[in-house]
């Protein structure tokens, strides 16, 4: 069984209600229940939350909400793998048996089915617990720079002040949309990113939405992305 988890608590701080607040005229949240859903590789997209506005628009979105997440788990502090782990149990006890698990974050309007797919199938290749996305970082990291008060600056590390851009090494950050895991990894509390494979995906493609800022970036590709899809369309 191949189970979706998203997990969406209603103690948004930075974004108040970020889970269900309008996106482009929906709840933010739908965009993860639809893009689950319409990706077809789910046996169940559950949606894992303690807040009962949000559980309710979730059903409404085709969601299962078969338990509501206790508040131990739905803190500003509380890390992804167990409120993962806690759903897998819930729906064990509830007589499912998952063997792979997609924990899908709610604030990922960008997500593309052929993603998930993909992910799936990376996972399915190696020996790896996890599968995520990730994008590369769009200046070398090597020759990051810290800022002053008085808004001097200096390099964090001197060694590359004089490297040329392209024989650096490439980095890479957490695209914050999806982790596909193994149903012993959840449960024995892995860390993902030093036991998981990576899927680079472009930076057009994903949003991690903690700000305001962050918030009208997206749906400023969002809307390209629909103009550019009716654009093409014959």
């Amino acid at each position: 069984m191949k189970l979706a988890v998203i997990p969406a608590r209603g103690g948004s701080k930075r974004i108040p209600r970020k889970n269900i607040k309008l996106f482009a005229g929906k709840p933010m949240i739908a965009y993860a229940i639809e893009t689950a859903l319409r990706c077809g590789i789910f046996d169940a997209v559950v949606i894992s939350t303690d807040d009962e506005e949000i559980a309710q628009t979730s059903v409404q979105l085709g969601a299962q909400v078969p338990f509501m997440r206790p508040a131990e788990l739905a803190d500003d502090h509380t890390p992804t793998v167990p409120v993962v782990a806690h759903a897998i149990g819930q729906m064990q006890a509830a007589g499912f048996a998952p063997e792979l698990v997609c924990c899908i974050y709610p604030g990922c309007p960008l997500l593309d089915p052929d993603d998930l797919r993909d992910g799936l199938a990376l996972l399915d290749s190696g020996c790896s617990a996890y599968a995520f996305p990730v994008l590369t970082f769009p200046a070398p990291i090597q020759r990051a720079l810290r800022r002053r008060a008085d808004g001097t600056t200096e390099p964090f590390d001197s060694r590359y002040t004089q490297t040329r851009s392209q024989d650096l090494e490439p980095a890479f950050y957490d695209a914050g949309q999806f982790y596909w895991g193994r149903v012993g990894a959840w449960q024995e509390g892995l860390d993902i990113h030093r036991n998981g494979r990576t899927l680079i995906v472009p930076d057009w493609r994903a949003v991690d939405i903690d700000t305001p800022d962050d918030w009208l970036r997206a749906e400023t590709l969002f809307y390209a992305r629909q103009s550019m899809a009716a654009n093409a369309s014959p």
